[in-house]
Parts: structure tokens; C-alpha cells; sequence
């Protein structure tokens, strides 16, 4: 009975913290971290932005941005960018590793990247032509998925 007791107490401390994880709210440009700033000036300066969001989850906080144009803007805590999905248009070429941009040139004619995402272990890079390519920390190409 015990057990069951600390058990009981253990899942509802845990569904009170995860109910309290997804805190989201509406934020200005002027909020997000300096590199993110930076990054939305250096590579996107004309863009209008159609919102900026704080998303606060248990442990971590990551912000979005989407502009008038539906690109979209993903950075981290830190604003280090964490995915650039730019949906109808390619993604700023200084953006994407030049050893991702070469074997998408060399591979791929007359096809753009319209979204990089990473993480630390991969890059997953969509193309206009409807394929997702994955590659690891190295950049070596570890996945094709259509």
C-alpha cells in the first residue's frame, strides 16, 4: 500500500509539471535573445514579422518566429537558430553547411533547399522536390525519405 501510496504522489507531481510545461506567449522581436536578433537582421532584414512566440516547456525554452511571407523561425534558449523553414522559397544559402549545400548542388539540379533543421546529432534539409535528406554531425548523408 505503500508503494502504491508514492507511486500515486510521484505520477501527479509529474502531470502537474508537464500541465505546466506548454506556457506559450506572444513576445516581441525585441525579447528574443541578441543572437537570435542577429540572425533575423543578417539574413531575413526585410521580412515583416508576423509574430514572435516564447515556448516554455519543462526544462528548456525555445522561441519562434514566423514572418508575412510563412517563413518560419525556430531558436533556442541561447538563439542559436534550430530550424529555418522558409516553405515557398529557398532557405539564405550562408544558412546551410557547404558540405549540405555541395551535395545538394551536385545531386540535385535546379532544386533548393526550402528548410534546414538541426539538432545535435543531425541536419534534416527538405528540398523543393518533396524529398528529406538527413545527415549526421559530419554531414554524410544518412537518410533519403520521400
Amino acid at each position: 500500500m505503500k508503494k502504491f501510496a508514492v507511486l500515486t504522489v510521484a505520477l501527479l507531481f509529474v502531470f502537474a509539471l508537464t500541465g505546466r510545461a506548454d506556457n506559450d506567449r506572444p513576445i516581441t522581436v525585441d525579447q528574443l535573445p541578441q543572437k537570435a536578433q542577429q540572425f533575423i537582421n543578417q539574413y531575413f532584414p526585410k521580412a515583416k514579422v508576423a509574430y514572435a512566440k516564447e515556448e516554455r516547456e519543462f526544462l528548456d525554452t525555445r522561441y519562434e518566429v514566423v514572418f508575412a511571407n510563412s517563413v518560419k523561425i525556430e531558436f533556442l534558449k541561447d538563439g542559436e537558430w534550430k530550424e529555418v523553414d522558409c516553405k515557398y522559397s529557398a532557405v539564405p544559402a550562408a544558412i546551410v553547411p557547404s558540405a549540405i549545400a555541395k551535395y545538394v548542388e551536385e545531386t540535385y539540379e535546379n532544386v533548393q533547399i526550402v528548410k534546414i533543421d538541426r539538432s545535435k546529432r543531425e541536419y534534416d534539409v527538405d528540398l523543393s522536390n518533396k524529398l528529406e535528406l538527413t545527415f549526421d554531425s559530419k554531414f554524410n548523408l544518412i537518410d533519403i525519405d520521400d
